[in-house]
């Protein structure tokens, strides 16, 4: 069931899934929704009760000024208070794995796990600039707001990883993957790394081994 909640001044919406266990929070990487999750939503379910976000400037969320990764972090800190949640455990893909850090570092106390999927570390990046095309379902501001974020990230963020406190799993997608997961997983005291060799979208190329592992961490 798809809803939409007007939290911290935008109309956010989100798939909800599961009527039993303990909230978790699940968020797309850039320019997807909901959906991409695809069965992943429904596995989760069968043990959670399962929020998965259109973040701002995508899907059926609004579109907004502001795309910056601390904002994006107070929206899903706004939905938990509009569902009541006080603690919730968060999958972040990719951006969403991002936001979800950027949670971390600042809401510890609203946290009972943390799992990052082949995450960008807080490290500048040096790539092509991003072009745009006839893409639709997502706000093209969105896009280069958050490049620019990846390409020159606030020099305070990585210390702000240090000072995680929540357990953490990092998924990397090996060297498949363009993405530097393990530099994240370096910074994040404690964090447990779990290389699986399928490319940035773990998720989709292996769900099996996907839903295992992150089970396994969320459940021990």
């Amino acid at each position: 069931m798809l809803i939409t909640a007007h939290v911290n001044g935008i109309g956010l919406a989100y798939w909800m899934e599961g009527t039993s266990g303990p909230p978790l929070i699940l968020l797309h990487g850039r320019t997807a929704t909901h959906r991409d999750w695809g069965g992943s939503i429904a596995h989760f379910a069968a043990r959670h009760r399962v929020y998965a976000m259109d973040m701002r400037g995508h899907g059926a969320s609004e579109y907004a000024d502001d795309y910056s990764f601390p904002v994006m972090a107070e929206d899903v800190r706004a939905l938990l208070d509009h569902l009541r949640i006080d603690r919730a455990s968060i999958i972040g893909h990719s951006l969403g794995g991002v936001v979800a850090y950027h949670f971390a570092m600042t809401h510890p106390h609203r946290l009972e796990r943390l799992v990052l999927e082949d995450p960008p570390p807080p490290f500048p990046v040096i790539r092509d600039p991003v072009q745009e095309d006839d893409s639709t379902g997502f706000d093209w501001h969105m896009v280069h707001q958050t490049e620019a974020q990846f390409r020159t990230p606030d020099p305070a963020w990585p210390e702000a990883l240090k000072r995680i406190t929540t357990p953490t799993l990092v998924l990397s997608g090996g060297p498949k993957s363009h993405v530097r997961a393990p530099e994240l997983a370096a910074l994040i005291p404690g964090a447990h790394l779990v290389t699986l060799d399928t490319g940035h979208l773990v998720h989709t190329t292996a769900p099996d081994d996907f839903h295992t592992t992150v089970d396994a961490f969320l459940h021990t």
